[in-house]
């Protein structure tokens, strides 16, 4: 298995608050991680680092044999690898469905508005949005508002999918639908990094689940090991309380 991305001695503060501590972490080609812990643990911090959307204040983050928080790195062609999908959707909302699918291929990697165009349809098709392209986001539900994020993130076509708490900012009966195209995405090998409250989307569909506590990874394992049979105290008191 080849390596996506390769975390090594991380670290984060704000002001005086250590966010992330010494955080070695991967992901190989073709895994989903889901990384869980209460809120405050670090989870999206260390997601946003990983696409540099927050400056991590010292470690190495390695993508293909590079390290891209050395200055040489071009960060848009780096973050156009590395899609994401926020909590708050971050859709253009002055752009209809299709429009905000194509702008980021014809910006960042150039392709022609009829590549986009066909690129676009072939993704929203892929979240069951293909029947809105003409529609603006504030006419959307929630879940379809992040069905399309999905789909503009696949638009770049990644080398992995980066996914901070995509249902947390959805009603109750709008989280199934988003959780089933995650669920379908992971079977097609797509490499996903999730941060979650699901939990039962992490015991289901991840390969790796990663538990943070307060700034630090505090233990890592199959889904069987971290739910089944966690090691640490800390794994067991939060998942006793969920």
């Amino acid at each position: 298995m080849s390596r996506i991305i390769d975390v090594k001695h991380l670290s984060k503060s704000f002001g005086n608050h250590d966010v992330l501590t010494d955080i070695d972490f991967s992901v190989d080609k073709g895994e989903v991680v889901c990384i869980i812990g209460s809120s405050g643990s670090g989870k999206s911090t260390l997601l946003r680092c990983i696409n540099l959307l927050e400056t991590p204040d010292g470690g190495e983050i390695i993508y293909k044999d590079e390290n891209i928080l050395d200055h040489k790195m071009n960060i848009a062609a780096y973050r156009a690898k590395m899609g994401m999908v926020f909590q708050q959707f971050n859709l253009f909302n002055n752009m209809n469905v299709l429009n905000n699918c194509e702008v980021g291929q014809i910006e960042v990697l150039k392709r022609s508005k009829s590549e986009a165009k066909e690129i676009a349809m072939k993704y929203l098709e892929t979240v069951g949005m293909s029947q809105f392209i003409n529609a603006k986001p504030a006419q959307l539900s929630g879940g379809q508002k992040q069905r399309v994020a999905i789909a503009r993130a696949l638009s770049m076509e990644p080398d992995a999918l980066l996914f901070d708490e995509p249902t947390s900012a959805l009603d109750p009966e709008m989280v199934g639908e988003v959780l089933k195209v995650m669920k379908s995405l992971a079977k097609t090998g797509l490499t996903m990094l999730v941060v979650t409250h699901e939990m039962s989307f992490a015991q289901e569909v991840a390969n790796r689940v990663v538990f943070m506590d307060s700034g630090v990874i505090v233990e890592q394992g199959t889904p069987q090991e971290i739910f089944g049979n966690p090691q640490h105290q800390r794994t067991k008191e939060f998942l006793k309380r969920i």
